[in-house]
């Protein structure tokens, strides 16, 4: 790929943006993230036109980005301009919502989809990130459940195991980065453990609170991400992590695990460690093969990989990571880590260059150059 040549076309592919009506500082951020994206794609399936590719997925970043900020900012206006409380009780609909877009005649799957859309605020394309399927592959799945719907009643409600996926992946798109999304998420999963006696409901909401706790933790003041094995355990909130184990403890006496349980247990050990050298990993590949009982989730099984690593050595952690899809997301970044644990310097400096050039947040990409920069500094 040429690269001197994307570098030739930012400033156009900024202009065009720019004249489309996008401010300049938005422009550039699109353009950022198309660059991510072609040195994703372009080594493999190379575009006829460049800069027109560029201008569209660049164009396509910049008009999620608005959706998804001008969605926000319609809820908080709506919260501004609610009234104050009478002496009546409150009214939130918004759990009601999450439970009408989970409508029976929606297939599970679909249902999540089209709720993260349609309630949760979260664009098309971090919805099929967090799928794991390419973003018009989503698009065409929300707008197939939104005609599923158009001529129906919604007056079902679905499942709780659908508004608990719902609530659990736009936990997870606030935690890495929307930190009010994350609370917002919380608060709706505490609603729902009111009023739901079930131990799954229990374990999302402690898993959310485990993770939630080390949020002060996550990034450094230049906005750069620290990892788990190096954050100030200090900062760590301790009540919220109590509160988190508590309810997590009173979920797995009831004994029905279920998968939000054993990652909460997972989470918890974390919480447990007082320093990264004190964790037990033995005790977390064992909920990890828990987790595997209830979901076949390749993420699930990446992360059971380098927690081998942590284990049993990092020449386990690389058999276990051989029998996976190099394909998944972060598969290169822990491959890069599990060389590095093993002594292979080189390997894992160029591992986690590609993994840069795979990342798709700014953060990330430059945590994973940074580490490669490390690496090439001392060989």
């Amino acid at each position: 790929m040429d690269e001197a040549l994307l570098r030739t076309l930012v400033p156009t592919v900024i202009g065009i943006l720019v004249r489309r009506g996008a401010d300049f500082a938005a422009a550039e951020d699109a353009v950022q993230d198309a660059l991510v994206e072609a040195l994703r794609v372009w080594p493999e399936d190379p575009p006829r036109d460049p800069k027109g590719w560029l201008v569209a997925v660049a164009w396509r970043r910049f008009l999620d980005t608005v959706r998804a900020d001008a969605s926000r900012r319609r809820r908080e206006i709506l919260v501004d301009a609610e009234p104050r409380p009478g002496p009546g009780t409150p009214v939130d609909d918004t759990l009601a919502l999450y439970f009408l877009c989970a409508h029976p005649s929606l297939t599970p799957g679909s249902a999540v989809a089209l709720t993260l859309r349609a309630v949760g605020g979260l664009t098309t394309r971090q919805i099929a990130q967090a799928y794991l399927v390419p973003e018009a592959t989503m698009a065409q799945r929300i707008s197939r459940a939104k005609r599923t719907i158009a001529d129906v009643r919604l007056d079902r409600p679905g499942d709780v195991a659908t508004v608990l996926r719902v609530l659990y992946l736009v936990f997870n798109e606030g935690y890495s980065g929307d930190v009010d999304l994350a609370t917002e998420a919380i608060r709706l999963t505490r609603r729902l453990a009111a009023v739901i006696d079930h131990p799954e409901v229990s374990g999302l909401l402690a898993l959310m609170l485990l993770h939630h706790a080390r949020r002060a933790a996550r990034i450094r003041p230049d906005g750069s991400l620290v990892p788990l094995a190096e954050q100030d355990r200090s900062l760590w909130d301790t009540r919220m992590i109590a509160e988190g184990v508590e309810i997590l403890q009173a979920a797995l006496a009831r004994d029905r695990l279920g998968e939000f349980q054993a990652q909460a247990a997972v989470a918890a050990l974390h919480a447990d460690a007082r320093t990264a050298e004190e964790t037990d990993w033995v005790q977390i590949v064992e909920w990890y093969d828990e987790l595997l009982r209830f979901t076949d989730n390749p993420v699930s099984r990446l992360n059971r990989a380098v927690a081998v690593g942590e284990a049993d050595g990092p020449q386990a952690g690389l058999a276990a990571l051989a029998e996976l899809d190099p394909g998944l997301p972060r598969y290169t970044a822990a491959a890069a880590y599990l060389h590095e644990r093993a002594g292979d310097t080189a390997t894992a400096a160029r591992l986690y260059t590609e993994a840069a050039h795979l990342a798709t947040s700014v953060p990330e990409r430059d945590h994973l150059v940074r580490q490669a920069a490390r690496l090439h500094s001392v060989s």
